[in-house]
């Protein structure tokens, strides 16, 4: 496979708590912002659509270190299990350069998820669910940074051999916990690092081996270089081998195998 590294710069327009808030006069109009963000009016409204079915929920938990130690890799957990009927969760850094950092889509697997993302400056950054119902429940943390995450060139085009490692994948199922963990070698360049456009992989999914979609992640530019990311199973019902494809914005494809022995 012939892996391709550039291709026309694309621009894109996105790289708590308390208990559910709600004014007692309009029980379907949020109180103010309980991170005191500037930015967080105008991202509600974008990224999730009708302020009216928004709500501050502290049944959504964002766990993060306080301040970003590598603006490159920031840890995050987002666990949003104590809520039923989730359809997906978005995450976002309200100061980003790139606000959208994921989407994920939970399918079969537990509304909880942990990855690694690049901070470009010290932001709140927020896990907005959607349950069946359409309803929001927005879950977040501060997190404090120097900064640059976003605009630094990847670490990957330093070693000779990068396009052979790319695409690659390591992980494995962990059967007695339910857990699952990969992570693919990529880039996932931003655009914002000088004269290199986007390039970054769009999609990841997991699948059984009868078919069914178990969990589909959208990624976009504050993903980490080399996307890492932990998905959570009931252990019961946790596949033992489950496929994981996916493809870049220049149409190169990812395809692999996890199981129960380490992938790589």
């Amino acid at each position: 496979m012939r892996w391709t590294p550039f291709a026309t710069p694309i621009v894109l327009a996105t790289c708590m708590f308390a208990a559910p808030a709600l004014a007692a006069d309009d029980p379907q109009v949020p109180l103010n912002d309980p991170l005191n963000s500037g930015m967080w009016d105008y991202h509600q409204v974008n990224l999730l659509g009708d302020p009216a079915e928004i709500q501050f929920d502290d049944r959504v938990r964002v766990l993060a270190p306080a301040s970003a130690e590598d603006s490159l890799n920031v840890p995050l957990l987002v666990d949003a299990t104590a809520l039923e009927n989730v359809e997906k969760i978005v995450v976002t850094a309200d100061y980003g350069p790139i606000p959208h950092i994921l989407t994920f889509y939970p399918k079969e697997a537990d509304a909880k998820l942990a990855l690694r993302f690049k901070i470009d400056q010290g932001t709140a950054i927020r896990a907005s669910v959607q349950t069946k119902d359409g309803a929001w429940h927005i879950g977040g943390t501060y997190i404090d940074a120097a900064g640059g995450g976003c605009t630094a060139p990847a670490h990957a085009y330093a070693n000779a051999n990068w396009e052979e490692e790319m695409g690659k994948i390591n992980g494995r199922v962990w059967t007695d916990t339910g857990r699952v963990r990969f992570v693919v070698d990529h880039p996932m360049d931003t655009g914002l690092a000088g004269d290199i456009p986007v390039f970054i992989i769009t999609d990841l999914k997991l699948t059984s081996e009868d078919g069914t979609e178990m969990a589909h992640i959208e990624l976009h530019e504050p993903v980490n270089e080399d996307p890492a990311f932990t998905l959570y199973f009931d252990p019961e019902e946790v596949q033992t081998a489950m496929a994981l494809t996916g493809r870049d914005n220049n149409g190169n494809e990812i395809d692999g195998l996890l199981s129960t022995g380490w992938t790589n």
